[in-house]
């Protein structure tokens, strides 16, 4: 792409959330509906579960269980993202989801992979574990978010579960833990590149989010709280902070 070009993309998008803003009192619509979950949110992003990852200090039973309950979501959510490129109204906009369906595919896929080999995780765990509750709510609220052919569902869904997971990512200190197992999981929610998708996916909720607007606080509502209770499910009952 040629400067000008991401110049002008920049301009754009810059306009777009512009627009977001003056429909909600010059808030961005995105910043309106973390105010409204607000207390879940925060929970999530400050939860035990976070703490104990970014000290390096997370049981290898916790972190096993943890990352075969959330692995359970990759065919869903590949079908999310299909669903972002078949919905979208813009072209760049497609191309966008499309590289990032690669690297969740690829590179984010690669990384349960190790850490399942480093944890002792065998493929029977990782296809038997009975779902937590939580995973079965995420992974419905997943297919149906998909299945609804509208662009803002998608994108309500999709900027909980990538929004959400860079808030908490970025409470991460200087010094990252040495196990690979805690440090990239972190790494891969704390990059540039993460970022700046995070960035598009707010832009592009804040485009088309105000006109459809009960059904988006919806599904961005249950997926807060959704994420909220994966973190809790992780822990036993008596264990939860």
């Amino acid at each position: 792409m040629t400067q000008h070009s991401t110049e002008t993309q920049h301009s754009t998008e810059t306009q777009r959330a512009d627009d977001a803003q003056r429909t909600t009192g010059h808030r961005r619509y995105t910043d309106v509906l973390r105010e409204q979950n607000r207390s879940d949110w925060d929970r999530a992003v400050q939860h035990r579960f976070v703490d104990e990852l970014l000290e390096g200090s997370l049981p290898d039973e916790t972190m096993a269980e943890y990352l075969i309950q959330d692995h359970r979501f990759l065919d869903a959510f590949v079908t999310l993202i299909g669903a972002a490129m078949a919905t979208s109204d813009k072209a760049q906009a497609r191309l966008r989801f499309g590289r990032f369906a690669g690297m969740v595919c690829g590179e984010e896929d690669t990384y349960f992979l190790r850490a399942f080999d480093a944890l002792g995780v065998d493929e029977d765990a990782r296809l038997h574990r009975p779902d937590t509750a939580a995973t079965a709510g995420l992974t419905s609220l997943m297919r149906k978010a998909a299945a609804s052919g509208s662009y803002p569902a998608v994108l309500a869904v999709l900027n909980v579960a990538e929004w959400l997971y860079q808030d908490w990512a970025h409470r991460s200190a200087v010094s990252l833990p040495e196990n690979f197992v805690h440090r990239e999981w972190i790494t891969l929610h704390n990059n540039e590149d993460f970022d700046q998708f995070v960035a598009f996916l707010r832009e592009e909720l804040d485009r088309v989010g105000p006109g459809a607007s009960g059904e988006v606080e919806m599904y961005f509502s249950q997926a807060v709280g959704l994420e909220l209770e994966f973190f809790d499910g992780i822990y036993p009952e008596r264990d939860i902070a």
